[in-house]
């Protein structure tokens, strides 16, 4: 099985106007998409496309409307001219838990059928309910872990950061351990630091049953701490911006405009 848990912390650092800084320990489920059947038959805690103490819904995620992932992202990958030829596609997202549910970011990592990363989707989602996803990638060839990715933002997230500006992506590889962080720059500035890192446990019933018991229900925590630094924010008198809409594409395909237009 290559799927797994990571345990570790959420941090974030925002550097203007005024500096606010936080760290939390979360958990995420890595999953492989051709392994989710078999453990929901072996792990007694983890649902599939069922309730439960956690759960994992294709509903959540992708296309949002239940079908299955395995050909929606396929055919996004098609689109952007990458084509992994039967390799695994896995993702790291909260899953659902105790019925609750949300997912500020999750990130699908898609393999070339030699094993080789030659994309990684991050779906990102807001505090007013929308959706977008960034493809990340060099064109179909692969692509290496220490290499900075970049995406302009047309997405709007927090209440507290203006629309537009640019991310800067790192992935480490998900083996023993994790970690992404994800620059973002406004108005040719950095503004903001955020992460997520964590150690790889093993997905089973007592890793499950233990993580429960600790954390609770993830996205209801995640929910309750977001929210909380919102609060924080807004008592600093950090300007806040209205949601201008949603972009016109649910998916930004090419990355490689953000260098093009530099």
């Amino acid at each position: 099985m290559e799927s797994r848990i990571f345990e570790g912390n959420v941090v974030h650092e925002r550097s203007r106007p005024v500096v606010n800084r936080f760290r939390y320990r979360v958990y995420l489920l890595y999953l492989d998409l051709a392994e989710l059947d078999g453990l929901a038959g072996s792990v007694r805690r983890f649902h599939y496309n069922h309730p439960g103490w956690i759960s994992f819904y294709d509903r959540d995620h992708g296309p949002r409307d239940g079908s299955p992932l395995r050909p929606w992202i396929d055919d996004l990958l098609n689109r952007a001219g990458i084509h992994l030829e039967g390799g695994p596609i896995r993702i790291m997202s909260f899953p659902r838990s105790m019925g609750f549910r949300f997912f500020p970011a999750s990130f699908w990592y898609c393999h070339g059928a030699d094993g080789e990363l030659l994309a990684v989707l991050a779906e990102v989602h807001n505090t007013f309910g929308g959706q977008h996803n960034y493809l990340l990638h060099r064109g179909g060839e692969p692509m290496g872990f220490s290499e900075d990715l970049f995406a302009y933002k047309v997405f709007h997230v927090s209440p507290f950061i203006p629309l537009g500006g640019r991310y800067r992506f790192r992935f480490t590889p998900p083996d023993n351990a994790v970690s992404v962080s994800i620059h973002e720059n406004v108005e040719g500035e950095p503004l903001l630091v955020a992460g997520v890192s964590g150690k790889a446990r093993p997905l089973d019933d007592a890793t499950l049953r233990e993580l429960t018991w600790r954390y609770g229900p993830m996205p209801l925590r995640a929910w309750l701490l977001i929210h909380f630094q919102a609060i924080r924010l807004a008592l600093k008198r950090v300007r806040f911006y209205s949601d201008p809409g949603m972009p016109e594409e649910e998916t930004t395909l090419d990355p490689q405009d953000a260098l093009r237009r530099d």
